[in-house]
C-alpha cells in the first residue's frame, strides 16, 4: 500500500527525520511510536504533502507520490486525521463532513454520511451542532470521519488519543478496528503505547528522527527494554 525509501524531510535547513524506510501493508494498523520530538509528525506530514521531502521516495500503490501537493495524495487514497483534530469549528458537523467529502458527490456523498453516522452515532445526533462546541473526543471522531469521507485506502491519524477520555479512546479505537476489518490501512502516530500495541500489526520506534527498532506489535508489546528505553513504559 505504502513504501517510504531513505525518506529525509524537514524544515528549512532542518532535517527532522533521516533515512527512514518502512511499508505499510494493504488492511494493516501500522504505528509509528516514540517520544515528544522523535520526529513522528514530521514523518505523517510529510507523507500527507505538508513538509517536503529533502532526498528519499513515497509511492502509494505503486505510484511514486513524493512530490505532489497534499490534494493530489488524496486523489490516490491518502486522507490525514491531523494532530489537534482541526475541525472547522463555526460549520456544523455534517458541513464538516461533506468537506471531506469534496471529491465525491451526489448518492456516494449521501452514502458515506451515512457509513460515518453507523460508525459514529454521537455524530448523528449531533449533525447540526457546530463542530467547536462538540468535547475533544467527538472532535475526534469528527475528523476522523472528515478523512473517511474521500474513500481512501489509506489514513494517516496523528495523535488519536491525545487530550481524549479513555470513552472517547474506546469509542474510536473500535472503529479503526472496524475500518481495519474492511481492508483499510492506518497509519498510526500515537503517544499511547500501551493501547496501540493492543491492535498494531507493525511498529517502527523513532528516536530524533532516525528509525531505533522495528517489528511486530507482539514482538513490541512483549520488549520491556524497548518500552522502556523509547516509549517510556516498562509495560
Amino acid at each position: 500500500m505504502l513504501t517510504v525509501e531513505n525518506l529525509t524531510c524537514g524544515y528549512g535547513d532542518i532535517k527532522a527525520v533521516h533515512d527512514l524506510s518502512f511499508a505499510v501493508g494493504t488492511g494493516e494498523i501500522f504505528a509509528m511510536l516514540g517520544a515528544n520530538g522523535a520526529g513522528k509528525t514530521s514523518t505523517i506530514m510529510c507523507l500527507a504533502g505538508h513538509v517536503a521531502a529533502m532526498s528519499g521516495s513515497v509511492s502509494l500503490n505503486g505510484t511514486t507520490i513524493t512530490n505532489q501537493p497534499a490534494q493530489a495524495r488524496v486523489g490516490h487514497g491518502m486522507a490525514l486525521v491531523p494532530e489537534g483534530r482541526r475541525v472547522f469549528a463555526e460549520l456544523s458537523v455534517e458541513e464538516n463532513l461533506v468537506v471531506g467529502g469534496h471529491t465525491v458527490g451526489g448518492p456516494e456523498l449521501t452514502a458515506n454520511l451515512e457509513r460515518i453516522f453507523g460508525h459514529f452515532p454521537r455524530l448523528a445526533e449531533r449533525k447540526t451542532q457546530a463542530a467547536g462546541s462538540l468535547s475533544g473526543g467527538e472532535q475526534q471522531m469528527l475528523a476522523i470521519g472528515r478523512a473517511l469521507m474521500a474513500n481512501p485506502q489509506l489514513v494517516l491519524i496523528d495523535e488519536l488519543s491525545l487530550g481524549l477520555m479513555p470513552k472517547a479512546i474506546d469509542a474510536c479505537y473500535e472503529v479503526l478496528q472496524a475500518l481495519k476489518a474492511d481492508g483499510l490501512s492506518i497509519l498510526l502516530v500515537e503517544q499511547n503505547t500501551t493501547r496501540v500495541l493492543d491492535i498494531a500489526d507493525q511498529v517502527i520506534v523513532l528516536e530524533s528522527g532516525v528509525k531505533s527498532w522495528e517489528g511486530t506489535g507482539a514482538d513490541a508489546d512483549g520488549n520491556a527494554a524497548l518500552l522502556e528505553a523509547y516509549l517510556g513504559t516498562a509495560g
